[in-house]
């Protein structure tokens, strides 16, 4: 294809914080009327390379050319009206504000984004919700529905369906495919390689801040795409999404209840009883919006069950506030990190902040003790504490790590993970499923919910799918099949789950 084709092109594109290297050397070239992927590890330097060509970061050196002419975006609103929008992970709308208000703040008009909204499926959200109360896919579609509003020549989107289910994520798809078949362009930034395989025609590879490589879709795999990501020498280890080394302990799972859950109803939840034993990983599924959500809410002490049991190694709890789950022996890992992490502070200080009981102490780690844990908690988790000033400078994959580690070094029982691979590249999941397995092996109990189905099978030892609020399958890690699993989570019998696998 000739350079005409070509709609935007990147040269040697840098961005330094301090003497932290976020983007070395940048290359991107988008043709017209393609979907383009760009893929690469946490810290590669994809969302910093997006920032650039949008307008929110301004880039040490490099150029970029739109139409084969050079430009520079001061802001994200020059970006947007050269024709570029985006759509991040992180939704860009105030959670404070109705869905109305935020769409008059970006100055964006009713109607044309009413089109985008019916077909997005959201055409009955009501404008006067406010935003915080309503759910995150939701939340990612009306993000997108105004991006789609500006009617953009280049569309990037940042990750937009690491928190949907698949019904959700087709209805990104089915644009993105109308975008390309209309001449516009399309930027997706995804760790999930079914995705980029099913919808990209080609596939930029960053690593360490550098592009290694453009890989054609049409005739390449998704080892090749590894092996540019992660490197000639980790590429041997790691040749699949997921893959779990065969050296990772196997759970040693005991007799002992260690949280009980008995006729638990809140919101969505019905009527949700099942035990979770020492030494387990229990794996949850659900499309979204069925009850998983109320569920570790009302475990981690954020929501209060209108009726039903929790028991704590037999003893039956009431928490009125995340403290108190917290003084039980249930801890919570979010899949949204910004909830969890002070983002101003240091990696250290977000690891210790449990230790810190008296205000006076904050911001110091008193004992030699408290100190050696911390420090073997990241050593565990291999956090990359460069940017350690501000954890707000490290990837999202370190950052996901820091709220994981925070609870090695303080302890608990319960494990409570809520979608803790979310956004995360294949090696840093890799390591999340190694932790989980270990802290099964050594006695601990995990509850781990996961949109993505196939991990199950990396992490869990069983599976409970979850339907309308309620338990409608239970299923060994050998038969959690993904289309087990699917044919379960959309409503159908616990036996044609079990026969689908």
């Amino acid at each position: 294809m000739s350079d005409a084709n070509v709609l935007l092109e990147t040269r040697g594109l840098s961005k330094n914080y301090g003497a932290v290297v976020a983007l070395r050397s940048g290359a991107l070239s988008v043709r017209a009327g393609e979907i383009h992927a760009l893929m690469g590890a946490n810290g590669a330097g994809k969302s910093t390379l997006v920032k650039v060509l949008t307008g929110d970061v301004t880039p040490n050196a490099g150029v970029i050319l739109l139409d084969g002419h050079e430009v520079r975006f001061a802001s994200p609103a020059s970006a947007r009206k050269a024709g570029l929008a985006s759509v991040y992970q992180d939704v860009s709308l105030v959670p404070l504000l109705t869905v109305a208000q935020n769409l008059r703040l970006t100055g964006t008009a009713m109607p044309a984004i009413r089109p985008w909204l019916e077909e997005l499926g959201l055409e009955d959200v009501d404008l006067t919700e406010y935003v915080r109360d309503l759910p995150a896919p939701t939340l990612h579609l009306l993000d997108l529905a105004q991006a789609l509003a500006a009617l953009p020549r280049l569309l990037i989107l940042d990750e937009v369906t690491a928190t949907m289910p698949a019904d959700l994520s087709e209805r990104v798809f089915r644009v993105a495919r109308r975008w390309r078949s209309e001449g516009r362009s399309v930027v997706l930034i995804s760790h999930r390689m079914t995705e980029v395989k099913a919808l990209c025609d080609r596939a930029t590879v960053l690593r360490d801040g550098t592009t290694v490589g453009v890989v054609d879709m049409a005739s390449s795999g998704q080892e090749e795409i590894v092996s540019l990501m992660l490197g000639p020498a980790a590429a041997s280890v790691v040749v699949s999404e997921g893959a779990v080394a065969d050296t990772a302990p196997a759970p040693r799972v005991e007799q002992t209840a260690a949280l009980e859950v008995r006729g638990l109803r809140s919101g969505v939840l019905q009527d949700i009883s099942f035990t979770l034993r020492r030494g387990e990983v229990l794996g949850i599924v659900a499309l979204e919006g069925q009850g998983q959500a109320d569920l570790f809410e009302c475990l981690s002490g954020n929501r209060r069950p209108d009726a039903g049991e929790i028991l704590v190694q037999g003893k039956t709890r009431r928490f009125r506030h995340p403290h108190d789950a917290i003084g039980a022996g249930l801890v919570l890992v979010p899949a949204d990190r910004a909830l969890a992490l002070l983002r101003q502070r240091s990696v250290l200080e977000n690891i210790a902040l449990p230790m810190v009981n008296r205000l006076s102490r904050w911001g110091l780690i008193n004992s030699g003790a408290e100190r050696r844990r911390v420090r073997t908690a990241i050593n565990r988790l291999d956090i990359d504490t460069r940017a350690g000033s501000r954890v707000m400078r490290l990837s999202g994959g370190n950052q996901q790590k820091v709220t994981i580690a925070r609870w090695l070094a303080t302890g608990f029982l319960t494990l409570l993970c809520f979608d803790p691979t979310r956004g995360i590249d294949i090696r840093t999941k890799e390591q999340i499923y190694r932790v989980l397995r270990e802290l099964a092996a050594s006695g601990s109990a995990v509850l781990f919910f996961t949109s993505e189905m196939p991990e199950i099978q990396l992490a869990a030892d069983r599976a409970l799918v979850m339907f309308a609020g309620r338990v409608v399958a239970e299923l060994s890690a050998h038969d959690a099949t993904e289309a087990a699993l699917l044919r379960a989570a959309h409503g159908l019998s616990r036996a044609a789950a079990a026969e689908a696998s």
